[in-house]
């Protein structure tokens, strides 16, 4: 048997998500993966613009892939860093704030969250409490 996040903890995630969104007047998009970058759970919230999809979608795998947030990656991403071009990778890959990797109560990596619709700094808050980091 592989390891993979449950089905409950992918209902938590995604219902701590939007919670936070709709508190902060957000329609985002959050998908969550298993450690191989493979989709578990996905919403779109009522007026999240359809182009969330894919970039929620891509912020999860990524992390999921790598088994780094996203942002961390984005720190080597840029023109001139050691990973430039990788999002060009896997289909597609997103190297910026709201991509993190989720954990287990014995703190190993089961899965990924990604959640686009607000600013890119609020995608990544909203991550971070989806995750339960904060």
């Amino acid at each position: 048997m592989f390891d993979s996040i449950t089905d409950t903890h992918v209902q938590t995630v995604i219902n701590r998500a939007c919670e936070r969104a709709a508190e902060q007047g957000f329609a985002i998009s959050v998908a969550v993966t298993d450690t191989s970058g493979l989709l578990k759970g996905f919403v779109r919230m009522e007026n999240a613009v359809p182009g969330t999809i894919d970039v929620a979608t891509k912020k999860a795998r990524t992390a999921a892939l790598f088994r780094a947030d996203s942002n961390a990656l984005g720190a080597k991403a840029h023109p001139g860093g050691s990973i430039y071009t990788i999002e060009n990778a896997n289909g597609g890959l997103i190297s910026f704030g709201g991509g993190l990797v989720l954990h287990d109560e014995d703190e190993k990596i089961v899965g990924a969250v990604g959640v686009a619709g607000a600013t890119v700094e609020d995608d990544q808050i909203i991550a971070l409490y989806a995750a339960g980091r904060i």
